[in-house]
């Protein structure tokens, strides 16, 4: 399984990326290759696009309706909406329930119909905890984690692989459950310990994200959504201080392989 980091940027696009998304490819048994996006958050559309052409994307993930996480599907409909092509299918789109509406809202319309066309270009699927289900090769898991509104981690198994990712969370038991031997654990670390005490039920510091890796025992662990106000050598030491495997921090443009422990390309 490939991952390409299209943004890792924490709760805002920062100077250097966009916010967070993920795309992961996979070629399935007959050597078709398949891609599904995970997030799709503010300013990240524009890097997707520089990544692949997005009539080829499969499906998105979108893991909670913060705007770091799901803000660009407005571009993405636009382009699926109004693209000269006109035999792109529904997109199939697996998010929260809210999806929808909180779409329509943010582009001043009722419904999820675009204005001027005539059918919704993305096909909507609730998420819900202990939900599996399949994508091409992708075998995901989903489970709720712990963030101020509803929220889910995923673990895909693909090729005989496993990705391991955090969206955004505190430390808890579904968290611990997704990673379990993770062949890649892309994890956030949005907060330092200290700095950030006076939070909880919101991010992993970076400490925390190391205890969730060495607990599950991860294989290699990504650190992403670190915010542009934080030095990321900050939460990457506070891993390192419990963690003793492949650490590294996420990085835009980067690509990473399942099962792999070299460096990113």
């Amino acid at each position: 399984m490939r991952i390409h980091v299209i943004g890792c940027s924490g709760s805002f696009a920062g100077p250097g990326g966009a916010a967070s998304s993920y795309l992961l490819e996979q070629e399935d048994e007959n050597g078709r290759v398949w891609r599904v996006l995970m997030d799709l958050g503010s300013g990240a559309f524009g890097p997707l696009q520089s990544a692949i052409d997005p009539a080829d994307l499969d499906a998105v993930l979108i893991s909670h309706l913060h705007p770091d996480h799901f803000l660009d599907l407005t571009g993405l409909e636009v382009f699926w909406a109004y693209h000269e092509r006109d035999d792109l299918p529904q997109l199939p789109i697996h998010a929260p329930e809210p999806l929808p509406e909180r779409l329509s809202a943010v582009l001043g319309r009722k419904g999820p119909v675009p204005d001027g066309v005539d059918c919704v270009p993305f096909d909507y699927h609730v998420l819900r905890d202990h939900q599996q289900f399949s994508i091409g090769p992708f075998d995901i898991q989903v489970r709720e984690v712990v963030h101020p509104v509803e929220a889910y981690g995923f673990r895909i198994t693909a090729g005989g692989d496993v990705l391991a990712y955090s969206g955004d969370t505190d430390t808890c038991q579904a968290l611990d459950d997704l990673a379990v031997g993770a062949d890649l654990f892309l994890c956030e670390a949005g907060y330092i310990e200290g700095r950030d005490d006076r939070f909880t039920g919101v991010h992993l510091t970076g400490l925390r994200a190391g205890e969730a890796a060495v607990t599950a025992q991860a294989g290699r662990v990504v650190l992403t959504h670190i915010a542009a106000w934080t030095d990321p050598a900050v939460p990457l030491a506070e891993a390192r201080s419990v963690y003793s495997g492949p650490l590294e921090l996420a990085t835009p443009k980067a690509v990473y392989d399942t099962g792999r422990s070299d460096s990113p390309s």
